[in-house]
Parts: C-alpha cells; sequence; structure tokens
C-alpha cells in the first residue's frame, strides 16, 4: 500500500521523490532559482535590448575613463606648478613681525622717543593650584603692590584679569621664573618719551593702538615705521615653525634714527622762562620759537600749555594743539617791521623820511591812536627809525598811506599771509586777510594793516616772515626734520631743500635791522638788551578781536629778536596770550623771555660778542 500525494495538474512542475523531497517534473519550460524565473530562451526583442544595455555600459565606462586620463593629465602636467604651489601654501605661514619705530633725536642725539618691549599680566585664577594669598603674597614685591590688592583682583572672575599694563621685561622675568600657573605675559611694543612734556608739540604721541598722533610721529609716520617684507616660515606638523627657516632679513633691522633740528637745552630754558611769566602774569597760554633764519630750522617750538605723551589720555584738547601752528592772530605791532620792509622795498619811502606824528587820528569814522597817547599826546616829526623805535600806530598809518592800497594789497598776498608756510608738521593754519574789493574799499583796512591788526597769521607765519628780514630777504621754510641718521652719525637721507623765494633786497633788510636795533637800544625793547650783543627786535601788544565784533579788552603780547644783528643768525619769538594787569605789554611779559632764551643761544652756540657797527657792516659785505 502506498501513500503520497496525488498527482498534480499539468501546470505543477514538481515531483515528489522516493525521499519525499520534490524534484523538478522533466519537461519544464524553464527553472526557478530563489523565486525568479528566467526564460529559457531570449526573444530577438529582448537580445536588442541587451545589446543596447551592454554598449550603454561600455559608453560609461569608456567616458569615464577619458574623464579621467583627462583629469589626470590636468593634474599632473597642466596645473602641476600650480597645485604644487598650493601644497606648499598650505605649510606656510606669511608673517610681518612687529618692529619697533624708528627712535626720534633731538639736534644733539638726545633721545625724544623710543620704543621699548613690554608685557601685560593677566591673571586667570581658575588655572590657579596654590591659594589665592600665597600668590598675592608672592607677586606683591615684584609688582610693588599690596598683596591685599592683588587677592582682590584676583577674586573678582574666573579668568582674563589684567594686573599690569606695562611690565618691564626684567620683571616679566622675574615673574616667569616664579612658574605660576594661571599668570600670562602677552608682549608688546611701547612707545616711551623720555623727555616728558619738553618736546610734546614737536614730537606727538603713539596711541594704546599704535596709531601716530600729532607732531612727528604723524607727519612723518612712514619715515618713523621701518620697512621689511612680510616674512615665510614652514609649518611643521605639529603647527610649529619648522627650524632652521626663519629668514636672515628678520633678524636684521636698520639702526636708523629720525633727527630733528631742535635742542632739547634751548626748548627747556625756552619753556622754564615762559611759564615764569605766564605764572606771574596769569596768562591763558603762551608760545616761543626760534628758529634758524639762514634754512628755517626750528631750534625750538614751545607752547603752554602742554601734555605728557606718555599719559596723554589725562589732557583735554587745549593741552594738546599746538596753537602755534593752528590758532591765528592779530600780530599787531611786532608786523610793524614787515611794513616798513614793503614800502621802502616799493619805494614809497625813504629811511630818512620824516612824518608828522599826531598821536591820534580819524579815518573814517573811526580813531587810532597811539598807544601812549594819554600820556605823551603828539609826537611830532618822526623818522621812519623813530616810528619804529616808539612803535607808533598813528606814524605807521602815514608810512603805509604813501603806497596805494592795492599795491599793499598785493604785497600782504605776496609775502603770503592767507597761504600755510608749509611745517612739516601737522595741523597748520593759514591766516586770513580780508577780500581785496573789502580792502580797497574801505581805508580804514590799510590803516589797521598797517600796524598789524585787521587780518591773522600764526605765530610760525610771524617767526618766518621775521627770519626773511634777518637773512637778506628770502622766505625760508620752517621745518623740524633733520634726516635719517645711523647711530654712527652718518647720514642716509634729508628732506629736499625748496627755493626760497625772495620777498626783499638786502638794502632793505639791513636798513630794518637797523630800525630794529633802536627799538632794543632805547625804544620799547630795551629790556632785551644783553651787553656785548647787538640785538635787533620789535615789542608787540594788540587788542584781540571780540567774538561779538569789535575789539575786547583783552591783549595778545609779543616779542621778536633777531640777533646777533650785525650778521643775524637766529629769530626768537615770544607770544604770552591774555596776560593780566596794567603793566602787560610786549615788554614787560615778552620781551623778558626772549632775552632768557638769547642768553641760552650763546650759551649753548657759544656765540662770540658783537662786533662795532662799523667792522659788522664790513661783515655783511
Amino acid at each position: 500500500m502506498s501513500t503520497g500525494v496525488p498527482p498534480s495538474s499539468g501546470d505543477d512542475r514538481f515531483r515528489r521523490s522516493s525521499n519525499g523531497r520534490k524534484r523538478r517534473a522533466p519537461g519544464g519550460r524553464g527553472r526557478q532559482l530563489s523565486g525568479h524565473k528566467l526564460p529559457a530562451t531570449l526573444s530577438p526583442t529582448a537580445v536588442r535590448k541587451l545589446h543596447v544595455r551592454i554598449w550603454l555600459v561600455w559608453g560609461v565606462l569608456t567616458l569615464s575613463a577619458l574623464i579621467l586620463v583627462g583629469n589626470l593629465f590636468r593634474l599632473q602636467i597642466v596645473q602641476a606648478s600650480w597645485l604644487q604651489q598650493q601644497a606648499i601654501e598650505q605649510h606656510v605661514v606669511n608673517l610681518r613681525p612687529l618692529l619697533p619705530r624708528r627712535t626720534i633725536v633731538d639736534h644733539q642725539g638726545n633721545a625724544l622717543a623710543l620704543d621699548r618691549m613690554v608685557y601685560t599680566l593677566y591673571a586667570h585664577p581658575i588655572m590657579f593650584k596654590q591659594p589665592k594669598p600665597d600668590l598675592a603674597a608672592l607677586l606683591a614685591p615684584i609688582l610693588n603692590r599690596s598683596a591685599a590688592d592683588l587677592t582682590a583682583l584676583f577674586n573678582r572672575q574666573d579668568t582674563g584679569i589684567e594686573i599690569e599694563y606695562a611690565i618691564s621685561e626684567d620683571l616679566a622675568a622675574r615673574i616667569q621664573a616664579q612658574a605660576i600657573d594661571g599668570l600670562e605675559l602677552v608682549q608688546r611694543q611701547q612707545r616711551l618719551y623720555p623727555q616728558e612734556k619738553s618736546l610734546a608739540e614737536v614730537v606727538g604721541y603713539i596711541d594704546v593702538d599704535r596709531k601716530p598722533q600729532l607732531g612727528v610721529e604723524y607727519s612723518q609716520n612712514q619715515l618713523l615705521e621701518r620697512s621689511l617684507q612680510t616674512a615665510r616660515f614652514l609649518r611643521a606638523g605639529n603647527d610649529t615653525l619648522t627650524p632652521g627657516r626663519v629668514p636672515d632679513t628678520l633678524l636684521q633691522q636698520d639702526d636708523l634714527q629720525l633727527k630733528l633740528t631742535v635742542d632739547s637745552r634751548i626748548q627747556r630754558v625756552a619753556r622754564t622762562a615762559l611759564k615764569q611769566k605766564m605764572q606771574e602774569y596769569n596768562a591763558k597760554r603762551g608760545a616761543v620759537i626760534v628758529m634758524d633764519v639762514r634754512d628755517g630750522a626750528l631750534l625750538s617750538l614751545t607752547t603752554e600749555p602742554t601734555y605728557d605723551p606718555n599719559h596723554y589720555f589725562n589732557y583735554g584738547l587745549e593741552n594738546l594743539r599746538n596753537w602755534a601752528l593752528t590758532d591765528p592772530y592779530e600780530p599787531g605791532s611786532t608786523f610793524k617791521p614787515i611794513n616798513v620792509a614793503i614800502a621802502l622795498e616799493t619805494g614809497a619811502v625813504r629811511p630818512d623820511d620824516v612824518f608828522n606824528d599826531e598821536g591820534s587820528i580819524a579815518i573814517g569814522e573811526w580813531t587810532i591812536e597811539n598807544n601812549d597817547y594819554a600820556q605823551n599826546g603828539a609826537r611830532g616829526a618822526q623818522s621812519v627809525s623813530d616810528i619804529v623805535k616808539y612803535s607808533s600806530n598813528v606814524g605807521m598809518v602815514r608810512v603805509m598811506q604813501r603806497l596805494k592800497r592795492d599795491v599793499f594789497y598785493d604785497w600782504l598776498a605776496k609775502i603770503g599771509l592767507s597761504q600755510p608756510v608749509g611745517i612739516d608738521l601737522p595741523s597748520e593754519i593759514a591766516g586770513q586777510v580780508k577780500s581785496r574789493d573789502q580792502f580797497l574799499a574801505d581805508p580804514i583796512e590799510a590803516a589797521t594793516a598797517a600796524f598789524g591788526q585787521g587780518f591773522t597769521l600764526t605765530p610760525i607765519q610771524l617767526a618766518q616772515l621775521h627770519s626773511a628780514l634777518a637773512n637778506g630777504g628770502t622766505l625760508v621754510t620752517p621745518h623740524v626734520v633733520q634726516g635719517l641718521y645711523d647711530h654712527a652719525g652718518q647720514p642716509h637721507w634729508h628732506p629736499a631743500q625748496l627755493e626760497a623765494p625772495r620777498l626783499f633786497s638786502q638794502k632793505t633788510t639791513q636798513a630794518v635791522l637797523r630800525m630794529m636795533e633802536g627799538v632794543v637800544e632805547g625804544g620799547t625793547g630795551k629790556v632785551a638788551q644783553i651787553p656785548g650783543y647787538r640785538i635787533a627786535g620789535k615789542t608787540g601788544t594788540a587788542q584781540k578781536a571780540s567774538t561779538s565784533g569789535g575789539y575786547s579788552n583783552a591783549r595778545i603780547t609779543s616779542f621778536v629778536g633777531i640777533f646777533p644783528a650785525e650778521l643775524p643768525r637766529y629769530t626768537v619769538l615770544v607770544v604770552v596770550d591774555e596776560p593780566q594787569g596794567d603793566d602787560a605789554y610786549g615788554s614787560t611779559v615778552a620781551a623778558p623771555v626772549a632775552r632768557a632764551v638769547m642768553e641760552a643761544l650763546i650759551a649753548v652756540e657759544q656765540i662770540p660778542p658783537s662786533q662795532p657797527v662799523e667792522q659788522s657792516a664790513e661783515l655783511a659785505q
């Protein structure tokens, strides 16, 4: 008896074997693998589709191969050098080292500004491994601070506490020797000004961001910054610079210094004398300028009030501004010698011409008086020399009335009153002159200009014009930069010398200087006398213009001296603004300061006593 499954229908492709397993029935159309059916034979359409697929695959593979070969050619041949450079750049660091600025020195080589390496000390208490009081006690004697203050600082926050802003290299080394975890020293360059206030108005300063401000620090920044191309270093695998790859140029720097024409010795004397008179007369401000008349080199440029460039942030605008360059004023009688030179040069007057000094005259609706008219009245017949000697306003009006007003105005333009002098310091302001139409329309304009009012100029421009009288008539440019010198004193660069235009003939300037000598010998400038030396000078006491129009009771006093008068070399200008007191005049306030400065020049420059007038005339020829 047999058991089994009944035979299936013809669609069943499997039969049972004797061991009970299924087997494929013979005669089936295909076979089944893993549940998929494959035809035993392919139709022509299927064959064509298969061929298309094969060609497509081969096409894709061939195209990919061609693209790959092309890309390899591009990378290996066409862009090989560029890729190599890119690979190098990934391991190269470009650095421009922070080099110290060049040192600024005075005419004698004394340092006025220099860079030094300092460190800022930060504390990160979160990293301390010792108690805060113990670390404070350890640092206190090094920093010269109390341990209690340091402990209080440490307790402010966990990290980033600034302890000291500028620590010297010696102190930084002592701190590093303590090996204290949690302290950080950040290195930086700091600008130091050893002369402090002495030459601040000339030197200027560098702020905390290393940005130059004021003075030659600003105007000569390109000369003070050392030029060094960016250095390239190869980076090692641990992200450090590869040893031995530091270029030699990085270790080299020039030793050039920016040398100025100013003399610290003269500057200190000028400041001391100026401050003394300002305190005596409770003056608002003052200025002293000492110029070499031969080339315009400034030996002193002093203004008060001033500031300490090491602590510039403690001062206001009035201290920072160099008002001898930035604040035009009406010069008053110190301009009279310039007007006399104009009148002589044009031939309108001669030195021995005589004018009637009434002491008071009316010009239109205005009255002009001499300063001493209330005491001395009319002076009567006065030569041009007497007019200068006694500083007669009325006499100067009479002298300048000899010129046509348009000629007078053209000369004021010719000497450059409305133009800056071109000094190599920043922020210079030009003076102001009335318009030509206004000057010619009203005779009072020429009358007031005759004795130095009704227009403005800066102290530096007045010093320049008097230097033209001193040197024979040429208008030299005031400057403070002498050049770049190495430590051996050898020059490497000098500023270009500008051509000095001629304003007056030597005959004219000699005549004016002789008149100015009379001012010091027996006129308003007698207080500036120095025994044994011939000095030409002129005092000035001018009313200050009022903001509401007209003139106020405030005065600006001045004195200009030229010496040695027989062979002039220096112009000394002193201006003191708003001195208080009934006796505050150019002769009492400004002239004594000029005398102190000239005495210092005699000692420093070893100027011998003057020759007699006859011998001096021979020397001048």
